[in-house]
């Protein structure tokens, strides 16, 4: 499965220990991440992260045509609702490729949670099978 990892500032703390916790279900598909993301979870973790810009560059756009290509098969995509986000028409472009094309999204550490878990037991091979 091909995975997308994306966390706002004040979510990055939180999608690495998320990591670092599933880091073996995680080490058994293959990642990417906008960049800063990816940095910090690779260099906690030790996982193979292919890393785009940040998202303040265009990563999170870099991930957009990715979904929209069909090329992803799940994203985690830690939010923070509180802060205002001037890419925040990104964020919901991910959300709206992610609807239009089936692709399991996770918001928040409590889908993320579900996510990994159906992930490992294989809940979501059908991807495999809609590309």
């Amino acid at each position: 499965m091909n995975i997308a990892l994306i966390a706002h500032d004040a979510k990055k703390e939180l999608m690495v220990q998320f990591c670092i916790a599933y880091c073996g279900i995680l080490s058994r598909h293959t990642l990417c991440a906008t960049g800063t993301t990816g940095n910090l979870v690779a260099e906690a973790t030790g996982l193979k992260i292919t890393r785009f810009l940040s998202g303040e560059q265009g990563g999170d756009q870099q991930i957009a045509s990715r979904i929209g290509c069909n090329e992803i098969d799940m994203v985690l995509f830690f939010r923070d609702p509180l802060t205002a986000k001037p890419n925040e028409p990104n964020d919901m472009n991910i959300l709206r490729l992610c609807d239009m094309h089936n692709i399991p999204i996770a918001t928040n550490i409590a889908t993320g949670e579900v996510l990994i878990h159906g992930l490992d037991r294989g809940d979501l091979d059908w991807r495999i099978y809609s590309r």
